[in-house]
């Protein structure tokens, strides 16, 4: 098994080594810059989407409530049926909306594959050091 040395010297080598990491985390901060603002667009189209959809669902709800209180006016009084279908929407309403907020989370942004990327080279880097 034959021995190959290189023929750069060693400020040469330190010199490809910092260029090399230089070229390595330029790229890595590429590609967290472009994962994020992908991530970013698709909360953005998401967002769209479920605007619209709660938009339609409001007028949609609104259209139903009015006849449950139509209703319950033909068995009760009138302002009674009003006050009972507005607790309870406003009960229903409040228990989804503490719940939506606990489970929105900013961490749909955080760029998990640069991240892992960035691990993994940190760790060949370690080893190639060594």
């Amino acid at each position: 098994m034959a021995d190959t040395m290189d023929p750069r010297s060693l400020p040469q080598l330190v010199a490809d080594l910092t260029h090399d990491l230089s070229t390595l985390v330029r790229k890595e901060s590429e590609l967290v810059r472009v994962e994020f603002k992908e991530n970013l667009q698709q909360v953005a189209r998401g967002g769209a989407k479920a605007a619209v959809g709660a938009v339609l669902l409001l007028a949609a709800a609104m259209i139903l409530l009015q006849t449950l209180i139509l209703g319950l006016s033909k068995v009760m009084d009138p302002v009674l049926a009003l006050l009972l279908v507005g607790v309870v929407v406003g009960v229903v309403g409040f228990v989804l909306l503490r719940n939506g907020a606990k489970s929105a989370s900013p961490a749909v942004l955080r760029p998990d594959k640069a991240a892992n990327q960035l691990r993994k080279d940190a760790q060949f880097v370690k080893e190639q050091v060594r």
